[in-house]
């Protein structure tokens, strides 16, 4: 597919893909005979990936370790052995991390709305 649908299936503006790939966090599987970026399923995942830690605060050095973690264990010949829990580890690891920041979210989100409740009860004192 081209990065037009990619867009619009990652909710990923055209410019952050383009900015992704200049990083080298997705490159696009192939190019079509006009040059335009191809991409597939696999692609789109990786971007998805990719999305759902930005909102967390991981940089796009954390992004590169996970996605390469991930690449080596579903590579077409996975390592085993010791190689294998190593990279287990290093997923394990950004799992907890992502857990702890989202519990902070939610403090950050609980805290908000207390605002909101705060003001809309000034604005209306009989409502909750």
């Amino acid at each position: 597919m081209q990065i037009g649908e990619v867009a619009a299936r990652t909710e990923l503006s055209l410019r952050t893909i383009r900015h992704y790939e200049e990083t080298g966090l997705v490159v696009p599987s192939a190019r079509s005979r006009g040059g335009f970026r191809l991409y597939t399923e696999a692609d789109v995942a990786r971007l998805m990936v990719i999305r759902r830690m930005k909102p967390l605060g991981f940089t796009l050095d954390q992004m590169r370790d996970l996605l390469q973690a991930i690449d080596r264990l579903d590579a077409a010949d996975p390592p085993g052995g010791e190689e294998r829990e190593a990279l287990l580890d290093r997923v394990r690891a950004y799992e907890q991390e992502a857990v702890r920041k989202i519990a902070e979210l939610r403090v950050q989100l609980s805290r908000a709305e207390d605002f909101a409740s705060t003001l809309r009860a000034r604005l209306d004192p009989g409502r909750p």
